[in-house]
Order: structure tokens, then sequence, then C-alpha cells
């Protein structure tokens, strides 16, 4: 996630620095700059995407883990009190 993080703070460094550069007179280098900004945009674009896949897919794995988790305590759980119930119904028993 960090590296996605790095990704994405980087394209929109790198377009922020393609604001910034010095726009030439002539038509050629005015459509040469106005095309960098559009190769800027959609990098950053990419990186978002690729960020927020990123985010989805470890909230998906972090959710499924807890799940099991939940389940593996629940039933350790349940297997303790069944236990101090035969431990109980044994001593009563006698």
């Amino acid at each position: 996630m960090k590296k996605q993080l790095s990704i994405l703070l980087m394209a929109a460094f790198g377009a922020i620095s393609l604001a910034a550069a010095p726009v030439a007179q002539n038509d050629q280098n005015n459509d040469s700059a106005k095309q960098d900004m559009k190769d800027a945009g959609h990098a950053t674009k990419k990186a978002a995407k690729k960020t927020g896949k990123g985010v989805k897919d470890g909230t998906k794995k972090a959710a499924k883990k807890t799940k099991h988790g939940v389940k593996k305590g629940t039933n350790k759980a349940a297997n303790e009190v069944e236990k101090g119930a035969d431990k109980v119904e044994r001593k009563t028993d006698h």
C-alpha cells in the first residue's frame, strides 16, 4: 500500500512540475506541453486507480482473516464452555 501511495504522489508531483514548466511561444512547443499535461493527467488517473484497487484488495483480505479469526475464537470458546458444563455435570452426578 505504501508503494501505491508513493506512485500516486510521484504522479501528482510530476503533474505539478509539468504545470509549472515554462511554456514556449511557438505552437509546436505549446502542443508538446499540452500533450505532456494530458499524459501526466492520464498517469495520475492510472496511479489513483491502482491505489484504489490495492486498498480494495487489502480490505477484502483483512475482512476474510478477521472473519476466520472470529469463527475460530467462537468455536474455541464454545468448546471450553462445553468442557466446563461436562465437568459440572460429572461432579453433580456423583
